[in-house]
């Protein structure tokens, strides 16, 4: 289970995007995707899914991550505490 962060920056466009993947473990046996996404700087919107196995879960964040990697993004490092901070200059 790797927390995957992705960046996509093009500064000529004023473009700052992060997007964040986790895989963890609910409370009741399952299993969680934990995607986060925004402008870099700002706070994010989260949106959780749940799933029966973490094959299934895994599974989708690895579409997730392809999709956004065809979109531009790229591996990027971020905080423990999964947000972004703004690049500097």
């Amino acid at each position: 289970m790797t927390v995957v962060h992705l960046t996509r920056i093009d500064l000529a466009q004023n473009l700052e995007r992060f997007y964040r993947l986790d895989v963890q473990p609910d409370l009741f046996g399952g299993w969680s995707l934990v995607r986060e996404w925004g402008r870099i700087g700002r706070p994010g919107t989260v949106r959780i899914t749940s799933f029966g196995t973490i094959s299934e879960a895994e599974a989708v964040r690895i579409q997730l991550w392809h999709a956004k990697k065809r979109r531009g993004y790229n591996n990027s490092e971020g905080s423990a505490q999964g947000s972004f901070l703004r690049p500097s200059c």
